[in-house]
C-alpha cells in the first residue's frame, strides 16, 4: 500500500427504526454474511486503517466473524456513534487523528453490495479531486413539492431536469484533515442540518466530485431489502 494511508468509516450506529427495530447491519444476507462483514470486505484490499462506528462493540463483534476479523491485516478501530448520522461520523474522524490518513472514505454500513471497483475508483476520484461521491443517475423525471397551507395540498413546485440531477450514494471520500476541519464546523452550526458527509464538505470548503455510482449498491432499508432479487448474491 501507498505511504498515504487510506482510512474508511462504516457508520453502522442507526437505529434502524423503519426494520422495526431489528439492527440491519448485523442481520445475514442470502450469503450467509451479514450485512456488516459484507460492506466490510469490499475495503480490505485498498485501505489501511478500518473504522466500525457502533453502538455497541460486543454486538458488532458478533456479526463479524472471527475468522474474517483474524485475517486482517488492517488497523481495525470501534467508535460510539453519536446523536445524529452527522455526530457519528466526527466521532470516527476523530479517532482517526493518532493514525493520520491522507484519505477516508465514509460507507453506510447497511450498503452491502459496494464493489471493490467502486472503492477503486472513488479512491482515484479522491486523489484527484479532494472530495467525490458516486452519483446514481435517475431514470424517472424528478419533481420538486411544496405543501399548500391550505389543506395541505402538495403541489410540483419544479420541474428538475433528469440529467442534472442525481442519486448520493457511498462510500464518499475526502482529503481526511479538511473532512475533519468541516465537520468541526458543522458540529457548531447548530441550526443547521446535513444529510450526508458531501453536503458538510460543499458547506465549509468547496466544490464535490462525482463519478457514476452502481445501481446495486442500494442501501438495505426495510427487511424485505435483505432477500431483495435485485441483490448480487
Amino acid at each position: 500500500m501507498s505511504d498515504e494511508k487510506i482510512a474508511v468509516i462504516i457508520l453502522a450506529a442507526g437505529s434502524s427504526s423503519r426494520m422495526g427495530g431489528v439492527k440491519k447491519e448485523y442481520q445475514k444476507l442470502p450469503s450467509g454474511l451479514t450485512v456488516l462483514e459484507t460492506a466490510v470486505r469490499s475495503f480490505v484490499p485498498l485501505v489501511d486503517i478500518i473504522c466500525i462506528t457502533v453502538s455497541d462493540k460486543a454486538e458488532a463483534l458478533n456479526a463479524l466473524s472471527p475468522v474474517f476479523m483474524d485475517s486482517l491485516n488492517q488497523e481495525v478501530i470501534f467508535t460510539g456513534g453519536g446523536d445524529s448520522r452527522r455526530a457519528s461520523a466526527l466521532n470516527s474522524l476523530r479517532a482517526l487523528s493518532p493514525f493520520a490518513p491522507r484519505y477516508v472514505l465514509i460507507h453506510d454500513g447497511a450498503r452491502p453490495y459496494v464493489s471493490v471497483p467502486l472503492v477503486e475508483n472513488i479512491i482515484a476520484g479522491v486523489k484527484k479531486h479532494d472530495a467525490v461521491i458516486p452519483l446514481l443517475a435517475l431514470t424517472d423525471t424528478p419533481k420538486e413539492c411544496e405543501v399548500s397551507g391550505e389543506g395541505q395540498a402538495v403541489y410540483i413546485k419544479r420541474h428538475l431536469k433528469r440529467a442534472n440531477v442525481g442519486i448520493a450514494q457511498t462510500p464518499q471520500a475526502f482529503r481526511y484533515p479538511e473532512i475533519l476541519h468541516a465537520h468541526e464546523k458543522a458540529a457548531l452550526a447548530e441550526d443547521e442540518e446535513f444529510t450526508d458527509d458531501a453536503e458538510v464538505w460543499s458547506r465549509f470548503l468547496g466544490k464535490v466530485a462525482a463519478i457514476p455510482g452502481e445501481p446495486v449498491n442500494r442501501k438495505i432499508t426495510f427487511l424485505e431489502d435483505l432477500t431483495d432479487k435485485r441483490s448480487k448474491e
